[in-house]
């Protein structure tokens, strides 16, 4: 979904990041960085606009990776190509293994937690979920190699489907669906950057 023009998104200083512990490509550690990268008093709001190009900050993004278990035992990712309509045009065309987005102000308006509030937001925006799922949070990404990836830090949540009925809602997920792992990491060249890290890190 394109982004507002004066969206303000959740972001963190990378001088923390750097604080907690500066890595390049995935890091399992999940306790050991999100307790204060999610932390009120180190969490701001800065408009989408500005730190798009601003390494001084990070964006935090929620990167679900959808998997399911067939009947034979083959573990299948859920993967889809990117449209000119997504928010992210230096992403656009890619192949894709996560869905997610950045953390609005909006989130942060009710009760809950900004960040997870923003994740529900974005899945009901991207995909219809018809079916029960478990949810880990498996690791985070880095990727100070590529120019989208200087400014953004993703957190990577596996959702175990019981079925893979997990279908876009979003125009510009397209020729998406289940596919097996040894397949997708046979083909990574044509995936996001992201997408090639925690698939690496995850399944190789």
């Amino acid at each position: 979904m394109s982004a507002p023009p004066n969206e303000r998104v959740l972001v963190v200083p990378t001088e923390l990041f750097r604080r907690i512990g500066h890595f390049q490509g995935f890091c399992s550690e999940v306790d050991r960085y999100l307790p204060e990268l999610l932390s009120p008093e180190n969490t701001l709001y800065r408009s989408r606009r500005d730190v798009e190009n601003d390494p001084e900050y990070k964006q935090l993004i929620p990167y679900v990776i959808f998997c399911h278990h067939d009947e034979a035992g083959l573990r299948r990712v859920f993967q889809y190509t990117r449209g000119s309509g997504m928010g992210e045009g230096r992403l656009h065309r890619k192949q894709s293994v996560g869905i997610g987005g950045h953390i609005s102000a909006v989130d942060g308006q009710g009760q809950g937690c900004p960040y997870t509030e923003g994740m529900r937001r974005e899945l009901d925006e991207e995909v219809q979920i018809d079916t029960p799922y478990r949810n880990r949070q498996a690791g985070l990404i880095n990727d100070d190699e590529t120019e989208v990836g200087r400014v953004h830090l993703g957190v990577v949540h596996l959702f175990e489907v019981d079925d893979p009925r997990v279908r876009p809602r979003e125009k510009d997920i397209i020729e998406c669906g289940f596919r097996p792992v040894e397949e997708i990491l046979a083909s990574l060249a044509g995936f996001e950057t992201w997408s090639q890290i925690s698939m690496r890190a995850l399944f190789g």
